[in-house]
């Protein structure tokens, strides 16, 4: 069970592949919320995918409790609790699993039968070996990044969709597709808007450069300014490289990532669907280490970190911003950005074929 967040559920998946190894003839069920489902959605490993949507109040509560019946005629053996949440908890106990795997969470606790420390300081930790401290007691092996690396298998319609929708665009198979995602979960993980939109005007200055600007549904805006605001800054003969594309669903945007030369984008959900393929990666972290939240996959493909490091408020809870100004990420500056993207995409030219 990882009901949400959609990088978080991404995170799951080396845990997935690994139950699957370890209980081979098994039948294994994913408990997650309706926006990351799509994540999990075409996994061979899985069994059975229950998408369970978030109701507030008594109408939720009482969905919860009929879940839980369910669950338990379905008769599982083992429950895990990758979540930790109030929801999860109970929906873990509500499963009547005869072994019921979670954190050890003030006032939950109870409710599994092995309980798993996790300590409340901010580790320059893996979230993926976080999460598979559940798995210890199970005899399953530790973790690698090229042994157990994150997964989301491609949906075809969604690739068949993002093939005719880059024809219709106007790109060419010997065009480099760079893809930005503007989006973030909370102004703790959000690079300013002049930087991503000075890094689409430097990418779509080259030519055999198109440009993509991705976000999620909440900031469509955004994206659609940025969009505007780089293509004003360009010459009208090289504006056409910036693209407008309209949104993209998460089997879509995993589709895109497949055809993209370059992904840039900040700590959140899309740079782990990166993770997942084998596009050249800028990641921009902000108050979360890169080693605790770096795209999980084998090292030898193409990544570059960047970060602040230095800061005495550096981890934070993500609560307050305590010099107020975000420091963690207004200065990463853009020309740092796009030398790296730029390195990223001199070395992936230089690359087999294969990879």
């Amino acid at each position: 069970m990882r009901l949400r967040q959609i990088g978080d559920v991404v995170l799951t998946t080396p845990a997935v592949a690994a139950l699957r190894r370890r209980f081979p003839d098994a039948h294994l069920t994913y408990l997650v919320e309706p926006a990351a489902a799509a994540i999990v959605a075409n996994s061979p490993h899985l069994d059975q995918v229950v998408v369970v949507p978030r109701r507030g109040g008594i109408t939720g509560l009482l969905a919860d409790i009929t879940l839980g019946r369910r669950l338990r005629r379905e008769g599982y053996d083992l429950a895990i609790d990758f979540h930790g949440g109030p929801r999860a908890s109970l929906l873990t106990l509500l499963s009547g699993a005869r072994r019921r795997v979670g954190y050890n969470v003030v006032a939950r606790r109870w409710m599994y039968t092995d309980v798993v420390n996790r300590p409340r300081e901010l580790r320059r930790r893996h979230s993926v070996e976080n999460q598979w401290d559940l798995l210890r007691a199970l005899d399953v092996a530790p973790p690698t990044p090229g042994g157990n690396p994150v997964e989301m298998p491609i949906d075809m319609g969604a690739a068949s969709a993002v093939r005719a929708r880059l024809a219709a665009a106007g790109v060419s198979s010997d065009d480099d597709v760079a893809v930005l995602h503007v989006s973030a979960s909370s102004p703790f993980r959000r690079w300013p808007i002049p930087s991503f939109v000075e890094t689409v005007v430097a990418l779509a200055s080259r030519t055999g450069r198109r440009v993509i600007v991705t976000s999620g549904p909440s900031e469509r805006q955004t994206a659609a300014g940025i969009i505007d605001n780089a293509r004003a800054r360009l010459p009208e003969n090289e504006r056409h490289r910036v693209l407008d594309c309209g949104d993209f669903s998460l089997p879509e945007l995993r589709a895109l990532l497949d055809r993209s030369a370059v992904y840039i984008g900040g700590d959140s959900g899309p740079l782990h669907i990166a993770a997942t393929t084998q596009v050249p990666i800028v990641a921009i972290f902000g108050p979360t280490p890169s080693e605790r939240s770096a795209p999980w996959r084998d090292s030898v493909l193409l990544f570059t970190a960047l970060e602040i490091d230095g800061l005495p408020c550096r981890p934070c809870d993500q609560r307050v911003c305590v010099p107020g100004d975000f420091r963690c990420l207004t200065y990463i500056e853009a020309p740092r950005v796009i030398a790296a993207a730029e390195r990223l995409l001199a070395a992936r030219r230089r690359l087999p074929v294969s990879q």
